[in-house]
């Protein structure tokens, strides 16, 4: 029997368990199918907060911790819970969690499922080390709104809706990481100021060496760096802004191949067509004809 102890509620909670019928519409809608929230709620202050579950439950639980302390338990392994940290426990596993007794959490929280649920939750599992996530009104605000969908009407469209909008909530706390990256890079003044540099010449050819050379660092250096903190080489880089500018001029202008090559500082038109090919799937003509339709 699973135990789950709430005393005599929390002042100001509040909780929804969605009915059998409207999970059985979202699982075969052909948008929620994929992400959808069985159960939701609030609980603020949780004074005797107490629930284990030796077999776990059908779906993954996101527990989001703004206030006070908790306890999480996954086969036994004790996870602590302070304010600004989240957490997700796996379906089907056993688990307890409780709050502290001095100082008792308050949560929101989600039971979600669907074909993404596994997947967010291997991206999840890639984030151990970074689980604390920065408190902002517009997440609570968020969370508020998905309840008021949620409680307010069992239209399908409205719980479309109220699913997509808890996928983003989630996706904010899973993904928080990649937000820090993206400001990382572009406090990178020496990768920013290579990058501005690029774009700034795309119609001219440089080689890495005279990249290198310019911004006074080795080109092993650069080359590792530039791709550590863009995922390219920086002449694949180069490449592919050269690209991306070429299908403007094709898209939007009357310019010839060859006169597109020029402008991206491609002298053989050929060469050009073959980098464009690698990059676009298909030649510079055949990506001006299918714009053309």
């Amino acid at each position: 029997m699973d135990d789950i102890t709430l005393k005599e509620g929390f002042l100001g909670q509040k909780m929804l368990t969605l009915p059998k019928a409207i999970i059985n519409i979202v699982k075969s809608n052909a948008i929620t199918h994929h992400f959808y929230i069985s159960d939701i709620g609030h609980y603020p202050m949780a004074n005797y907060h107490h629930c284990q579950r030796k077999r776990g439950v059908g779906q993954y639980i996101f527990i989001y911790c703004t206030k006070g302390k908790g306890e999480i338990y996954i086969n036994k392994v004790k996870t602590e819970i302070s304010p600004n940290q989240f957490f997700i426990i796996p379906k089907n596993t056993k688990h307890e969690y409780k709050a502290n007794k001095e100082d008792p959490w308050s949560i929101y929280w989600f039971h979600f499922n669907g074909s993404l649920a596994s997947e967010l939750y291997k991206r999840y599992e890639n984030t151990k080390n970074s689980r604390n996530i920065t408190f902002s009104n517009e997440k609570i605000e968020l969370f508020h709104k998905i309840f008021h969908l949620f409680d307010n009407n069992h239209l399908e469209h409205q719980i479309e809706y109220a699913n997509l909008l808890s996928l983003n909530f989630i996706n904010n706390f899973i993904y928080h990481d990649y937000d820090s990256n993206i400001e990382e890079i572009s406090n990178d003044t020496i990768i920013e100021s290579i990058k501005k540099y690029l774009l700034n010449n795309l119609n001219k050819s440089f080689t890495l060496d005279e990249i290198a050379t310019k911004f006074n660092y080795s080109k092993s250096y650069l080359h590792t760096k530039f791709k550590a903190t863009t995922g390219y080489p920086l002449m694949v880089f180069f490449n592919l802004k050269k690209v991306q500018k070429a299908c403007e001029y094709l898209s939007y202008t009357d310019l010839s191949i060859k006169e597109v090559s020029h402008k991206i500082g491609f002298e053989d038109p050929l060469y050009f067509s073959r980098i464009f090919k690698s990059y676009m799937g298909k030649s510079p003509r055949d990506y001006k004809k299918s714009q053309q339709k």
